[in-house]
């Protein structure tokens, strides 16, 4: 941990890094266009900032979203040395990042990258993953991101296990998974795509009756806290009531100009509430050296606050089970998927039911933490967003009055639902990554 620390705080010191906020012009990359009321680039391409008006739950929702059309790579090269497998990670730097270099993904290019339509080098390492079907496919699913955020954006995360020399370029390192899970307890150092790829890894071969640890994962200690045969009953269960959630739910949402939001100021600045939320939208000037291109102007959307997640375990009959809620968000690609316990973004006030209370008591108390640590959101898009994650163990009497939103759920039935594309989101994919298993 000591030679990692020193790796990424060596590169935060040598690498030059020049961001600060800006405006649009009428001739620039980026601008507002008054007749669409979107903020776009010239290109047509990564992604354009448009209003979204809808009601989620009854709740009337008005606020800036993320247009991106296309499915980038997220990806992560592993491979076995003299018993231990170890995975290919990149040292990256992207302009939201709160602390600049952060632990990321071998690869991490959305389609305009790889593409090229800016302009700049091609992402190291593409080709291993444009031919995936030559190496051991571990890991392929399309996931969601922030569907506060974006309008139904997913990525294709991927890990492939590969035999041969692979060049570790600079930047690169090889890590096994118990040092990206041991840094996961520093703050901001692992980014948020690392984490939603290492959420799935398929830790339990779901065909089989017992445990499969074909990559040494596994502790001997969570082994035994993952050998539900009820999993399947559960996997029915959920998909029951998610069913029912998008036939019996109508939520809606619809596209429109910026200039349609109420309580929302639309400038060449970008775009800010006149009341308190969660994010505003700011132009920023970037140079950061080292990247496939190294100067240029975007828009970010900048965090007012720190949002927290929070995921609830208890232990039946020995087992694990955690305490996960259906979450619908007005992004979502279909409607709704399965979040953590707790998802709160900031300025969000806990409700009156039976878990958020018992939750808000156990952490302003800190009593049976778990795991409790400040990690960033993804960089490309967020500026200095930061979540607080935490993992809390509670008795499993104080958890059999459930209401009805709310499931406990073996860790193999979440992994299993993590084999399927748009099931588990983000925010609970990203607390299953920080899970010590090794």
């Amino acid at each position: 941990m000591e030679e990692l620390l020193e790796w990424i705080n060596h590169l935060n010191e040598t690498t030059h890094v020049d961001i600060k906020t800006s405006e649009m012009s009428d001739d620039s990359f980026w601008f507002l266009d008054t007749r669409t009321g979107y903020i776009k680039n010239r290109n047509n391409s990564f992604f354009s900032i448009a209003g979204i008006k809808g009601n989620v739950n009854n709740k009337e929702i008005q606020q800036p979203i993320i247009i991106q059309n296309e499915i980038g790579y997220l990806g992560i090269i592993c491979k076995e040395f003299e018993g231990v497998t170890k995975y290919l990670m990149q040292a990256k730097i992207e302009p939201g990042n709160i602390n600049c270099v952060q632990i990321s993904p071998t690869i991490q290019a959305t389609k305009s990258n790889f593409t090229q339509k800016h302009g700049g080098k091609k992402p190291d390492y593409l080709d291993f993953f444009i031919n995936a079907n030559e190496y051991q496919i571990i890991a392929d699913q399309i996931q969601s991101e922030q569907s506060s955020r974006f309008y139904k954006k997913r990525n294709r995360n991927m890990i492939i296990k590969v035999t041969g020399d692979v060049e570790v370029l600079p930047r690169f390192r090889w890590m096994t998974l118990c040092e990206i899970k041991e840094i996961m307890k520093y703050r901001n150092l692992v980014n948020m795509d690392t984490r939603t790829v290492l959420s799935c890894l398929p830790l339990v071969d779901v065909n089989a009756s017992d445990i499969d640890c074909q990559f040494n994962y596994l502790s001997e200690e969570f082994k035994k806290s993952i050998h539900s045969i009820e999993y399947i009953d559960e996997i029915t269960s959920i998909y029951h009531k998610i069913n029912n959630y998008k036939m019996f739910n109508y939520n809606e949402a619809k596209i429109v100009s910026l200039y349609e939001l109420d309580n929302w100021n639309v400038s060449n600045l970008g775009v800010s509430c006149k009341s308190d939320f969660p994010y505003e939208v700011n132009i920023y000037d970037i140079e950061i050296e080292g990247r496939e291109v190294t100067k240029w102007q975007q828009p970010l959307f900048k965090a007012n606050g720190i949002a927290l997640f929070g995921l609830i375990r208890t232990i039946i009959n020995g087992e694990y089970k955690y305490l996960v809620k259906l979450s619908p968000e007005i992004g979502n690609f279909d409607a709704m998927e399965i979040g953590p316990t707790i998802q709160k973004e900031y300025g969000e006030t806990y409700q009156e039911d039976a878990i958020e209370v018992l939750f808000k008591d156990r952490i302003d108390r800190n009593i049976s933490v778990s795991f409790d640590s400040i990690l960033s959101e993804e960089g490309g898009r967020f500026y200095h967003e930061e979540n607080r994650n935490i993992i809390l163990d509670v008795e499993y009497e104080d958890l059999k009055e459930l209401p009805l939103e709310y499931s406990l759920l073996s860790y193999r039935a979440l992994n299993h639902l993590n084999l399927v594309n748009n099931c588990l989101n983000i925010q609970l994919r990203n607390l299953l990554s920080t899970m010590e298993v090794c």
